[in-house]
């Protein structure tokens, strides 16, 4: 069973207990505030992301994350950031998916508010789930 499939299940048994059975998958996820699977899967990487750059982390993931910094003669704005070194890859379909790769492209595409937030509650609370949640379904009003 993929967990795609999971999703749906478990949704059918929620609307089992409160929705019409004609409600499409796609508005009792955004009913309930759920995450689409790939979110989900975006969201987990950023907060593993946010644990290793605040050192809530196993130590053994601070050496597969890097900081971007880059040395320069010139001040630039990226140099304050909180933006990740994506390593080089090869293999396409599962380079692509590893940790390092995944959770550096992940990160750097969060807003920066998100990215420069303190706690573990804030970032959750407050940025990365609503950022998810609007990439999830930009249709809907928040």
């Amino acid at each position: 069973m993929s967990s795609t499939t999971a999703q749906q299940s478990t949704l059918r048994l929620v609307w089992c207990t409160g929705f019409a059975a004609t409600t499409p998958s796609q508005n009792a996820l955004a009913t309930l505030h759920w995450l689409r699977l790939p979110e989900r899967v975006d969201f987990k990487v950023a907060v593993m992301s946010f644990r290793v750059l605040h050192g809530l982390a196993p130590s053994y993931l601070d050496q597969l994350v890097r900081v971007a910094d880059l040395p320069s003669r010139h001040r630039l704005r990226s140099s304050t950031s909180q933006l990740l070194h994506v390593p080089a890859y090869r293999l396409t379909t599962v380079g692509r998916r590893s940790f390092p790769v995944a959770a550096s492209v992940i990160w750097n595409s969060l807003p920066p508010a998100a990215q420069s937030s303190a706690t573990l509650s804030v970032f959750f609370c407050q940025h990365l789930k609503t950022h998810l949640f609007r990439k999830s379904f930009p249709d809907m009003l928040l």
